[in-house]
């Protein structure tokens, strides 16, 4: 016996999650920390860096909040079962 896989309809996925509110406040913010930075000349366009921010929270813009790392260091960071970054405190 074989199961039939159902077919998973990952743009409707993504639509499901990126296009909502939240998410579109989240990446506005995101967005706008790294135009800071570009600004500042911390980084620029295809650099291969990201904008980090170290609270995990993308609302935060401060200049103390934000620090410019490799994107495979800021996309590796250990995570809760939740999917979150893990605090500092442990």
């Amino acid at each position: 016996m074989t199961k039939k896989k159902k077919k998973r309809n990952y743009e409707q996925e993504y639509q499901d999650y990126q296009g909502t509110p939240t998410q579109i406040k989240r990446r506005a913010n995101r967005n706008a920390s790294r135009a800071k930075m570009e600004k500042g000349g911390k980084v620029r366009k295809g650099d291969g860096k990201d904008v980090d921010h170290i609270d995990g929270n993308p609302k935060n813009k401060k200049a103390s909040n934000l620090r410019v790392v490799s994107k495979s260091e800021n996309r590796s960071f250990p995570r809760t079962s939740g999917a979150r970054k893990k605090s500092a405190k442990g």
